[in-house]
């Protein structure tokens, strides 16, 4: 149950539907070799000092850190995107709300660093998107296959749009797509919610962390790589 009952009712109108007529809502399950994806959780995002930043996010990557540490010790390969700082070449994102309110710091270099929260490790991918998907125009899905990854760990934001996005693809390379309910957040809670629901009836799984932690404990810790 969310903080909104008419979001409530739409969403327990919609399952009715689904199972009425046995359509989605099947699970993937997890895979044998997990990796995880850390979506945007960059200062622009994390910091409400920027027009797109938002405290609601400071949970999700509390939360982050602690699957992180968690999955470190077992070499679980780990991604993050952030977006490119490229003020000569193209617009940076949020632009045009910052620069119309002075109350918002200038989108600059560091709103495109990772919070320092949860920082990337010597060896930790960092990719620059330009899109929403963190697979789209990226190689992500090549250096998901070179480490032998059938399963992706979602966390970052926004839930309904990178976090989404990025899921619908994972399922488009035949990845087993498994959000992160904890570790994800959204600028709107009410998209958050709907967006949770309806990815999982279709795209991806929905997991606690919990459950995420339980299954990674039990996954074999890997071999060091020999360029490692």
């Amino acid at each position: 149950m969310t903080r909104f009952p008419e979001l409530d009712a739409s969403m327990r109108s919609v399952d009715d539907y689904y199972k009425s007529r046995g359509l989605f809502q099947e699970r993937f399950g997890f895979g044998c070799k997990p990796a995880i994806v850390v979506i945007d959780f960059a200062y622009g995002w994390t910091d409400a000092a920027y027009a797109g930043g938002s405290r609601r996010l400071d949970e999700p990557v509390r939360n982050t850190r602690k699957l992180l540490d968690f999955a470190r010790p077992r070499r679980v390969p780990i991604v993050y995107t952030t977006s490119p700082f490229r003020p000569q070449t193209g617009d940076p994102p949020f632009k045009s709300a910052a620069d119309r309110s002075p109350r918002f710091r200038p989108w600059d270099a560091r709103a495109c660093r990772i919070d320092a929260r949860i920082a990337p490790r010597p060896g930790e991918l960092v990719i620059l998107k330009e899109n929403a998907s963190a697979f789209f125009g990226t190689h992500l899905a090549p250096y998901l296959i070179e480490h032998g990854a059938d399963t992706l760990l979602i966390t970052g934001c926004s839930t309904s749009a990178c976090v989404r996005a990025t899921a619908t693809d994972a399922k488009a390379y035949r990845f087993r797509p498994v959000i992160i309910r904890e570790c994800v957040g959204d600028r709107a809670e009410a998209a958050h919610e709907w967006t949770l629901f309806d990815i999982q009836a279709r795209f991806a799984d929905v997991v606690s962390l919990d459950a995420a932690l339980k299954y990674l404990g039990k996954c074999r810790v890997r071999r060091r790589r020999k360029n490692e």
